[in-house]
């Protein structure tokens, strides 16, 4: 860094890291932690039950192990030691790029095991605290720099103790670490009550959805009253039919162009692909193609209109789909490989058909049969001949659609205000680990056990 003629703001020093308090140090994360290893007095019965912690327990976003296994010591044959309240950071490519890393402050003992490819430190002394290390090396110019030093052959590169005790890390007073790591910590813990509410909410469409197509759109306290029927697709109310698709929806594929009539440059009419529809069912309209051909009026999209991916590397994307709520400004079509329902009017309706379609009812992999070219294709024809759907009449069709999309709305929603929180957690980090924003002089209830 070049330190020539800059304006350093009052009680600042340049470092090597850039401008920073004066009463911050820079160190390195040798210097303040060490790492983790079995304490050769150690006790343990072969028999004895110790916490292991693997890979997939580690988590991208939440600070804290959410679960583990349970193991004999004498099942242990390899593993990385740890103690509670250590930060364990994976090693390895692609953990260590998404972000897996925890602080064990819930471990049920006073150590465990973990995988071999993460590594496990604790503070020295009491110079540090271990949510100061978590939250830096969260930051993502610090994620990529150390990334790039990692070794080993391609897809199981790992990151090296000796970079990562190498690493420089700014270090205010330990009062101020406690701060930050409460500021923080505030922001985080809204975060995972936000992601415990969508949790809850999906939990609950899908409660609904099984009701709602077993029973129809009546209280609880009805559902033994209400007159059943079993049917080739499973027990419905009585008053319901059970139809072929496609008497009540018209299906059909997408537009095929030539090379040349493609373009990124907003010449013709745009067109929705498989990348473009969502596994959250939400339409993505960037990275958009424009097709310089004439287009067939049936092929335009309308309001209403379900759109289904027809052909995927993975069979369980085949059939994901999405519902057309509204259509921005432009007219759009949709591409080959997409496949289209249009629901016949006076028939059913539109956002019905589309929970009905992502319901138990529909398994979309059942008309799914792989190409030699490794990829799944979707047999419309099959998918229009066999496919059965239970249809109520449009009153109750209605009211199933707007307790769904009722629930829909919550989660979305709490989407936004997650996404939200995520955003202002980076700013938050980002300035708080530079110092752009102080909160030294901040009066916080803060844990001194940190």
């Amino acid at each position: 860094m070049n330190t020539l003629n800059v304006e350093l703001p009052e009680g600042f020093k340049m470092t090597e890291l850039g401008p920073l308090p004066k009463e911050w140090e820079v160190v390195r994360v040798g210097d303040v932690f060490e790492f983790s290893r079995k304490p050769r007095n150690l006790q343990v019965s072969k028999d004895d039950l110790i916490p292991f912690i693997p890979m997939e327990s580690i988590s991208e976003e939440s600070q804290s192990i959410k679960s583990w296994q349970q193991r004999k010591y004498s099942e242990i044959s390899s593993g990385s030691f740890v103690f509670k309240n250590d930060i364990i950071i994976a090693k390895i490519t692609p953990s260590f790029e998404n972000e897996k890393q925890a602080i064990l402050d819930n471990l049920p003992m006073d150590f465990g095991y973990a995988t071999t490819e993460i590594w496990a430190l604790h503070p020295k002394d009491k110079q540090a605290i271990t949510q100061h290390l978590y939250n830096y090396i969260k930051l993502h110019p610090i994620r990529i720099s150390l990334a790039r030093k990692m070794e080993g052959s391609t897809g199981r590169k790992r990151l090296s103790r000796h970079v990562l005790e190498n690493l420089l890390i700014p270090l205010p007073p330990l009062s101020e670490q406690r701060k930050i790591a409460a500021v923080l910590s505030s922001i985080q813990e809204a975060k995972e009550k936000t992601e415990a509410v969508i949790s809850a909410a999906k939990g609950l469409k899908k409660s609904m959805m099984k009701y709602l197509f077993t029973y129809g759109p009546v209280p609880v306290t009805d559902a033994e009253n209400v007159p059943l029927k079993e049917t080739e697709i499973g027990i419905v109310p009585e008053e319901w039919e059970v139809i072929g698709i496609k008497e009540v929806i018209d299906l059909r594929r997408g537009v095929s162009w030539r090379k040349a009539e493609a373009n990124k440059e907003g010449i013709g009419i745009p067109v929705i692909g498989i990348p473009n529809i969502k596994e959250d069912g939400s339409i993505d309209l960037a990275n958009t193609y424009f097709l310089n051909k004439n287009v067939k009026k049936e092929k335009l999209l309308q309001e209403g209109d379900i759109l289904f991916v027809g052909s995927s590397g993975s069979i369980r994307h085949v059939g994901r789909n999405l519902l057309i709520r509204e259509l921005p400004e432009n007219t759009f079509t949709y591409a080959s490989f997409t496949f289209l329902g249009r629901v016949k009017q006076g028939k059913a309706i539109s956002k019905f058909i589309y929970y009905l379609l992502n319901s138990s009812h529909v398994n979309f992999e059942k008309y799914a049969r792989r190409a030699s070219d490794g990829k799944y294709n979707f047999q419309l024809t099959q998918f229009k001949n066999e496919q059965k759907l239970p249809l109520p009449p449009l009153p109750e069709q209605q009211k199933i659609a707007f307790i769904l999309s009722a629930i829909d709305e919550k989660i979305e929603a709490e989407e936004s205000k997650k996404q939200a929180l995520e955003d202002l957690f980076r700013s938050m980090l980002h300035n708080l680990m530079t110092a752009k924003i102080r909160v030294n002089n901040l009066k916080i209830d803060i844990d001194e056990e940190l």
